[in-house]
Parts: C-alpha cells; structure tokens; sequence
C-alpha cells in the first residue's frame, strides 16, 4: 500500500510567512514614519499593501519582484492620496527592503526531518511541490538537504493552482487513491488536491497570509484532514491504509 506524498515546501515544511510578517512590520514603521504628518497608521499601510500583493500574485503568480514591488505601489497610493511627495531615494530603500526577505535564512518547522524519514523509511514515494521562483526555492532545498528525501520529484511552480497540480498528477500518472497533498494553502494546496480526487492534509499555520484563505467548495473524494503538527502525519496516512486493507479485506 505504498503511497505518493506531495509536500508542500513554504510554512509546511520550513518556516515562510513570519520573514515576511517581518519584512512588512519593518515596511509599515518606515511608512508612518514619513508620513508622521499625515495620520497614516501602520494598520492602514499592512491593509493598502496586503490588497496589493495579492491581486498581483493573482495576476503575476509567486514572482519574487512583486513583493518589493508590492512596497513601492503601497507607497505611491499614500503619497498621492495624502499629497506627500514621493522620492526615487525612498522607493529605492523600499525595493531593497522588500528583496531582503529573500536573504533571511529559513528555519523547518519542528520534526521535519523525523517525519520526511518515518514516511520514507515506510516505503512511500514523496514528492516536493512548491510555489515560487526556481532558483530561491532551490536555496531552501539545499539549505536543508532535501533532495536526499524528494530525489527528482521536486516540482518548483510560479503558478500553484488546480491546472499546476493536475498537471503533476497526470504526467506522473499517479494512482489518485494512494495520493496524497499536504500543504497549510486552502487555496494553492487543498482545493487543488480535492479538485484532482486525491487525498488532502492541511496543515494548521500559526499565522496565515490572507491569500491562502478561501472557501472550499469541493467535496472531497478521499480523505481530508487538517493536522497540527508534521509527526501527526506518518500515523494518520497509516490509519487510513489500515481501514483500506480491512475494507478490502
């Protein structure tokens, strides 16, 4: 009963969305402070660039220019709503903050490398699918060695939807009731699997970027959980291939 896992990478396996929760607190503390004149709050700067950064994403996918970019529009908007003038020398501290988030070193989440073994050493084939540009998700890849689990099956998309995932599936030809996705994006991770007919674990983040929270409007065909913590995996995949081989049986 060996199964095919798909892994997501960011804030499933490693540590994402506080770099960036970082990198837009430091965004908002520059903000109010030039516009200290002008009653703008760091709520108002956080809500302005969240819109932006996500129609962009909608639009461009996981381009790493958008985010810094994100920085440079936010700023243009107050400036021309508040009539405070903009300056090149300030846009340029905001692009190169914003490209600092891809600089910070990334921390796995707790018992990453136990559960990659335990799912390994069980025979079941895992897989990496993440979202991004090839080269920055490569840096987190052979920061921690990942490849010694994933080997080849490492797929590094820009656009990380229901065409992408379908797409793995069915070039893979994946048996889809021994698949698996695992990932904490209702968006990118869970409703792409369920659509697919596969098997979905969503993985709780602590704190999630608006973007990866939407409704989910498809009744799955196989199982669906939503987990804690990456050791709850390796036993909740063994339960249901127990109940399969029993139901079989």
């Amino acid at each position: 009963m060996k199964q095919t896992i798909l892994f997501d990478l960011d804030d499933t396996l490693v540590h994402c969305n506080k770099y960036f929760n970082l990198v837009i607190n430091q965004f908002a503390n520059l903000m109010t402070d030039w516009f200290r004149d002008y009653g703008l709050t760091a709520q108002d700067v956080q809500g302005k660039q969240t819109e932006i950064d996500i129609a962009g994403v909608q639009v461009l996918g996981f381009k790493s220019e958008h985010f810094p970019q994100s920085f440079i529009e936010t700023y243009r908007h107050f400036s021309n709503v508040l009539g405070r003038a903009a300056s090149a020398v300030e846009e340029d501290t905001l692009w190169k903050l914003g490209l600092s988030v891809y600089e910070l070193e990334t921390e796995p989440y707790p018992f990453m490398e136990e559960t990659l073994d335990r799912l390994a050493g069980d025979g079941h084939e895992l897989h990496l699918y993440t979202g991004g540009e090839p080269l920055i998700q490569r840096r987190k890849i052979e920061r921690f060695s990942l490849e010694r689990y994933f080997g080849n099956r490492i797929y590094v998309r820009r656009h990380k939807n229901i065409e992408a995932l379908e797409n793995i599936v069915q070039t893979g030809d994946f048996d889809r009731r021994r698949t698996w996705m695992i990932g904490n994006s209702i968006r990118t991770d869970i409703v792409p699997a369920l659509t697919a007919g596969i098997h979905a674990i969503h993985m709780k983040a602590d704190s999630e970027w608006l973007y990866n929270i939407v409704g989910i409007d498809v009744q799955p065909k196989g199982v669906f959980l939503s987990l804690g913590r990456l050791p709850d995996i390796p036993p909740a995949i063994e339960g249901h291939i127990r109940r399969t081989e029993e139901e079989v049986g």
